[in-house]
Protein backbone atom coordinates (compact mmCIF):
# COMPACT_ATOMS: atom_id res chain seq x y z
CA UNK A 1 0.00 0.00 0.00
CA UNK A 2 1.18 3.58 -0.55
CA UNK A 3 2.74 5.18 2.51
CA UNK A 4 3.47 8.59 3.96
CA UNK A 5 6.66 9.72 5.69
CA UNK A 6 5.32 8.39 9.00
CA UNK A 7 4.31 4.92 7.80
CA UNK A 8 6.76 2.00 8.15
CA UNK A 9 8.08 0.96 4.76
CA UNK A 10 8.79 -2.64 3.76
CA UNK A 11 9.94 -2.04 0.19
CA UNK A 12 11.64 0.88 -1.52
CA UNK A 13 11.56 1.18 -5.31
CA UNK A 14 14.57 3.13 -6.56
CA UNK A 15 14.39 4.61 -10.06
CA UNK A 16 17.48 6.38 -11.48
CA UNK A 17 16.40 8.83 -14.17
CA UNK A 18 17.82 11.50 -16.44
CA UNK A 19 15.77 13.50 -18.96
CA UNK A 20 12.76 11.17 -18.93
CA UNK A 21 9.99 13.71 -18.37
CA UNK A 22 7.43 12.01 -20.61
CA UNK A 23 8.01 8.60 -19.00
CA UNK A 24 7.55 9.73 -15.40
CA UNK A 25 3.76 9.56 -14.97
CA UNK A 26 3.15 6.31 -16.92
CA UNK A 27 5.90 4.44 -15.08
CA UNK A 28 4.77 5.58 -11.62
CA UNK A 29 1.23 4.46 -12.45
CA UNK A 30 2.54 1.03 -13.46
CA UNK A 31 4.62 0.70 -10.30
CA UNK A 32 1.55 1.51 -8.22
CA UNK A 33 -0.55 -1.01 -10.15
CA UNK A 34 2.04 -3.71 -9.47
CA UNK A 35 2.50 -3.02 -5.74
CA UNK A 36 -0.67 -1.45 -4.32
CA UNK A 37 -2.24 -3.73 -1.71
CA UNK A 38 0.80 -6.03 -1.55
CA UNK A 39 3.48 -4.14 0.38
CA UNK A 40 3.90 -0.89 2.26
CA UNK A 41 6.20 0.77 -0.25
CA UNK A 42 7.80 4.02 -1.33
CA UNK A 43 9.12 5.15 -4.71
CA UNK A 44 12.43 7.01 -4.69
CA UNK A 45 13.31 8.73 -7.96
CA UNK A 46 16.92 9.83 -8.27
CA UNK A 47 16.99 12.73 -10.71
CA UNK A 48 20.51 12.45 -12.09
CA UNK A 49 21.12 15.97 -13.37
CA UNK A 50 18.12 16.17 -15.72
CA UNK A 51 17.93 19.26 -17.91
CA UNK A 52 14.34 18.73 -19.10
CA UNK A 53 11.07 18.84 -17.14
CA UNK A 54 11.74 15.61 -15.22
CA UNK A 55 12.01 17.41 -11.87
CA UNK A 56 8.84 19.41 -12.42
CA UNK A 57 6.84 16.34 -13.45
CA UNK A 58 7.99 14.50 -10.35
CA UNK A 59 7.17 17.48 -8.15
CA UNK A 60 3.61 17.64 -9.52
CA UNK A 61 3.00 13.93 -8.90
CA UNK A 62 4.53 14.09 -5.41
CA UNK A 63 1.70 16.43 -4.42
CA UNK A 64 -0.70 13.55 -5.12
CA UNK A 65 1.43 10.63 -3.95
CA UNK A 66 2.87 10.90 -0.42
CA UNK A 67 4.96 7.75 -1.00
CA UNK A 68 6.90 9.36 -3.86
CA UNK A 69 10.21 11.11 -3.21
CA UNK A 70 12.74 12.81 -5.46
CA UNK A 71 16.48 13.07 -4.87
CA UNK A 72 18.47 15.40 -7.11
CA UNK A 73 22.04 15.25 -8.38
CA UNK A 74 23.15 18.72 -9.44
CA UNK A 75 25.12 17.15 -12.31
CA UNK A 76 24.78 13.76 -13.94
CA UNK A 77 26.86 11.22 -12.02
CA UNK A 78 25.82 8.01 -13.79
CA UNK A 79 23.58 5.06 -13.02
CA UNK A 80 25.68 3.48 -10.29
CA UNK A 81 25.90 6.73 -8.35
CA UNK A 82 22.16 7.33 -8.76
CA UNK A 83 21.28 3.86 -7.54
CA UNK A 84 23.59 4.25 -4.56
CA UNK A 85 22.01 7.59 -3.62
CA UNK A 86 18.57 6.02 -3.80
CA UNK A 87 19.50 2.99 -1.72
CA UNK A 88 21.15 5.12 0.93
CA UNK A 89 17.99 7.23 1.19
CA UNK A 90 15.62 4.23 1.10
CA UNK A 91 13.57 3.39 4.17
CA UNK A 92 12.62 -0.16 3.19
CA UNK A 93 14.59 -3.26 4.23
CA UNK A 94 14.16 -4.54 0.67
CA UNK A 95 15.09 -2.34 -2.28
CA UNK A 96 14.05 -2.98 -5.87
CA UNK A 97 15.39 -1.03 -8.83
CA UNK A 98 14.28 -0.44 -12.39
CA UNK A 99 15.30 1.93 -15.18
CA UNK A 100 13.26 5.08 -15.70
CA UNK A 101 12.83 4.83 -19.47
CA UNK A 102 9.90 2.40 -19.40
CA UNK A 103 11.74 -0.57 -20.91
CA UNK A 104 11.66 -2.43 -17.58
CA UNK A 105 8.12 -3.63 -16.86
CA UNK A 106 7.11 -2.98 -13.22
CA UNK A 107 4.81 -6.01 -13.40
CA UNK A 108 7.88 -8.12 -12.60
CA UNK A 109 8.68 -6.26 -9.37
CA UNK A 110 6.54 -8.57 -7.18
CA UNK A 111 8.44 -11.65 -8.42
CA UNK A 112 11.76 -10.05 -7.53
CA UNK A 113 10.60 -8.89 -4.10
CA UNK A 114 9.11 -12.28 -3.25
CA UNK A 115 12.37 -13.97 -4.24
CA UNK A 116 14.17 -11.94 -1.57
CA UNK A 117 11.48 -12.51 1.04
CA UNK A 118 11.33 -16.27 0.46
CA UNK A 119 15.12 -16.54 0.64
CA UNK A 120 15.00 -16.10 4.44
CA UNK A 121 18.24 -14.15 4.50
CA UNK A 122 20.11 -16.47 2.14
CA UNK A 123 19.30 -14.64 -1.12
CA UNK A 124 21.30 -11.45 -1.52
CA UNK A 125 20.09 -10.52 -4.99
CA UNK A 126 17.12 -11.21 -7.26
CA UNK A 127 18.26 -10.36 -10.78
CA UNK A 128 16.03 -9.79 -13.77
CA UNK A 129 17.21 -11.57 -16.93
CA UNK A 130 15.85 -10.03 -20.10
CA UNK A 131 14.18 -12.05 -22.83
CA UNK A 132 13.07 -10.55 -26.13
CA UNK A 133 15.22 -7.43 -25.76
CA UNK A 134 14.01 -4.34 -27.65
CA UNK A 135 17.36 -2.54 -27.94
CA UNK A 136 19.08 -1.90 -31.26
CA UNK A 137 21.13 -4.69 -32.79
CA UNK A 138 24.37 -2.86 -32.05
CA UNK A 139 23.46 -2.30 -28.41
CA UNK A 140 22.50 -5.95 -27.98
CA UNK A 141 25.81 -7.02 -29.54
CA UNK A 142 27.73 -4.75 -27.17
CA UNK A 143 25.86 -6.21 -24.23
CA UNK A 144 26.48 -9.82 -25.31
CA UNK A 145 30.21 -9.19 -25.66
CA UNK A 146 30.43 -7.40 -22.31
CA UNK A 147 28.47 -10.11 -20.52
CA UNK A 148 30.58 -12.87 -22.07
CA UNK A 149 33.86 -11.22 -21.11
CA UNK A 150 32.61 -10.48 -17.61
CA UNK A 151 31.31 -14.04 -17.22
CA UNK A 152 34.64 -15.57 -18.27
CA UNK A 153 36.52 -13.44 -15.77
CA UNK A 154 34.12 -13.44 -12.82
CA UNK A 155 32.23 -16.72 -13.35
CA UNK A 156 29.21 -15.29 -11.56
CA UNK A 157 26.68 -17.42 -13.46
CA UNK A 158 24.71 -14.37 -14.67
CA UNK A 159 23.94 -13.97 -18.36
CA UNK A 160 22.51 -10.43 -18.14
CA UNK A 161 23.88 -8.00 -15.57
CA UNK A 162 22.65 -4.93 -17.47
CA UNK A 163 18.98 -5.42 -16.64
CA UNK A 164 17.77 -2.64 -14.37
CA UNK A 165 15.20 -4.87 -12.66
CA UNK A 166 16.83 -6.06 -9.45
CA UNK A 167 15.93 -6.52 -5.79
CA UNK A 168 18.15 -6.96 -2.76
CA UNK A 169 18.25 -6.43 0.99
CA UNK A 170 19.29 -2.83 1.58
CA UNK A 171 21.96 -3.80 4.09
CA UNK A 172 23.57 -6.23 1.64
CA UNK A 173 23.92 -3.54 -1.03
CA UNK A 174 25.32 -0.95 1.36
CA UNK A 175 27.98 -3.42 2.55
CA UNK A 176 29.39 -3.61 -1.01
CA UNK A 177 32.38 -1.48 -2.01
CA UNK A 178 31.28 1.40 -4.22
CA UNK A 179 32.76 2.08 -7.66
CA UNK A 180 31.46 3.31 -11.00
CA UNK A 181 29.69 0.44 -12.76
CA UNK A 182 28.86 -1.31 -9.50
CA UNK A 183 25.37 -2.25 -10.68
CA UNK A 184 26.87 -4.53 -13.35
CA UNK A 185 29.06 -6.41 -10.87
CA UNK A 186 26.48 -7.00 -8.15
CA UNK A 187 26.14 -10.75 -8.86
CA UNK A 188 29.86 -11.38 -8.38
CA UNK A 189 30.02 -9.21 -5.26
CA UNK A 190 26.93 -10.82 -3.74
CA UNK A 191 28.31 -14.32 -4.36
CA UNK A 192 31.63 -13.29 -2.84
CA UNK A 193 29.79 -12.41 0.36
CA UNK A 194 28.26 -15.90 0.50
CA UNK A 195 24.73 -15.08 -0.64
CA UNK A 196 22.66 -16.92 -3.22
CA UNK A 197 21.20 -15.23 -6.31
CA UNK A 198 17.67 -15.73 -7.61
CA UNK A 199 17.04 -15.22 -11.32
CA UNK A 200 13.76 -13.98 -12.77
CA UNK A 201 13.08 -13.90 -16.52
CA UNK A 202 11.60 -10.53 -17.47
CA UNK A 203 10.24 -9.23 -20.76
CA UNK A 204 11.93 -6.17 -22.18
CA UNK A 205 9.82 -3.42 -23.79
CA UNK A 206 10.53 -0.74 -26.38
CA UNK A 207 10.88 2.76 -24.98
CA UNK A 208 8.16 5.16 -26.07
CA UNK A 209 9.89 8.49 -25.51
CA UNK A 210 12.99 10.13 -24.08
Amino acid sequence: MPVSDQTPVAVSIVVPVRNEADNIAPLIAEIAAALDGRWAYEIVYVNDGSTDATGERLGAIMAQRPNLRQLRHAISSGQSAAVRSGVRAARGAIVATLDGDGQNDPAFLPDLIRAIESGNGRVGLAAGQRVGRKDTGFKKLQSRIANKVRGIILRDGTRDTGCGLKAFPREVFLAMPYFDGLHRFLPALVRREGYAIAYVDVVDRPRHSG
